[in-house]
């Protein structure tokens, strides 16, 4: 089963992505944890059943990982705002669809925060494919997942848009992992940069995350 599994917002501390995001949505996070592996850490919010978001970020208390870190965190300025960096789909069989994503998709890692445990592509550089409307990949262990230990605040997302100057290549790379239905396109033009936007759901009215103007 292929599907929408979460948004990532990186920020260059948890607390202002967890500032930011609250004071664009309404509602209030919850935080997550660490991940020892990448040295980052996050908070999170329900989107829905099976659905949520996370914003993450490096943790200054974990010492630097032996590789880049996940989600172009490496590469976030100490002033820069948060922002939809990209998304992830969830893989009922996570070693056979990295394979047919390539170099763009990247190596397949085990992670664990808690009881939580799965498996997650990661570019070898670190940054999401496709400038980050290509998603990563990833792969649950047991029946826990983390929307399930989320207090739903009624936010639910409603619409994922993705936009790409190579959109011919990248909506192949998506077809073939069946996950070319999971998110409507816009073909840029050469030289264009992507963009990612979300259109969430609040109780208090309908907000876009991301888009051109990111």
């Amino acid at each position: 089963m292929k599907r929408i599994d979460h948004l990532v917002i990186t920020a260059p501390t948890r607390a202002a992505g967890v500032a930011w995001l609250e004071a664009q949505l309404g509602v209030s996070l919850q935080t997550g944890g660490e991940h020892a592996r990448m040295g980052t850490h996050n908070a999170l919010l329900s989107l829905g059943e099976g659905v949520y978001l996370e914003v993450i970020a490096v943790d200054p208390a974990a010492p630097a990982p032996g590789r880049p870190r996940w989600f172009g965190l490496d590469v976030v300025a100490a002033d820069a705002a948060p922002r939809l960096a990209t998304w992830a789909a969830r893989s009922d069989d996570i070693a056979r669809d990295a394979a047919l994503g390539g170099a763009a998709m990247g190596e397949v890692i085990a992670m664990s925060r808690g009881a939580l445990d799965w498996r997650i592509t990661v570019p070898a550089d670190g940054q999401p494919g496709f400038g980050g409307v290509l998603p990563a990949l990833i792969q649950w262990s047991g029946n826990t997942h983390p929307a399930a230990q989320l207090v739903d605040v009624g936010c639910r997302l409603k619409r994922l848009r993705g936009a790409h100057a190579e959109l011919v290549a990248l909506r192949a790379l998506m077809a073939s992992l069946g996950l070319d239905d999971s998110i409507e396109w816009q073909e840029l033009s050469r030289g264009e940069a992507p963009w990612l936007s979300a259109e969430i759901e609040t109780p208090t009215g309908t907000v876009v995350l991301g888009g051109q103007e990111q």
